[in-house]
């Protein structure tokens, strides 16, 4: 049924389809936005679409990092400030922040499917204000619960500034962009030209 999560079939399988649910729901804010829309803020927040999606990406490979306790580079330090995470840098675009969320949402989904037991222990960081000093460690499912309900938020948040946008809503557009047969809202369709 379009619109919603698909039938689930045991606990993996729930949490990755409610997770890649989440992430429809925030990458179909973006359909139809010219590259100068994604990266507009057009409402009292500093936030845009665009930006939320490259942040969406950073977040699910640093909790995948911690899930296989591996390091890229520099590990990030308590007085960092992560605003760059969600603004698009001179040569980033739209197409290309889609494209690399796609990639860490696949990431996501290979390092789950490749771990056996989802109460598996993911050490907390130490040292980082974010991070709970009293817990020692969560388990992949909590992360994974994490990551849905982050990309939830930030969906909510993308969902505001596309309507400041251009007033489209959340089921308009996925009836667009995912083409739904029959659907029951009427598709988005872009502003006739002036």
């Amino acid at each position: 049924m379009p619109g919603h999560a698909p039938p689930v079939t045991d606990e993996r399988h729930a949490l990755l389809a409610y997770l890649a649910h989440q992430r429809q729901g925030l990458r179909v804010t973006a359909h139809g936005l010219t590259d100068a829309q994604a990266r507009s803020a057009p409402s009292t927040s500093e936030l845009t679409i665009a930006g939320l999606l490259k942040h969406a990406a950073r977040c699910e490979r640093g909790w995948m990092d911690l899930v296989l306790q591996r390091t890229r580079g520099p590990e990030r330090t308590a007085d960092e400030d992560d605003a760059s995470d969600f603004v698009l840098g001179p040569g980033e675009t739209l197409a290309g922040v889609l494209e690399d969320y796609a990639r860490a949402a696949a990431e996501t989904d290979a390092v789950v499917h490749g771990i056996a037991d989802l109460g598996q222990p993911v050490p907390v960081p130490r040292g980082l204000p974010w991070f709970p000093a009293d817990v020692e460690e969560w388990s992949v499912r909590w992360v994974l619960l994490h990551l849905i309900e982050e990309t939830a938020r930030h969906g909510g948040h993308a969902d505001v500034i596309r309507e400041t946008i251009d007033g489209a809503t959340l089921y308009p557009l996925l009836a667009a962009a995912e083409q739904w047969p029959d659907p029951w809202f009427e598709p988005w369709r872009p502003p006739a030209a002036l």
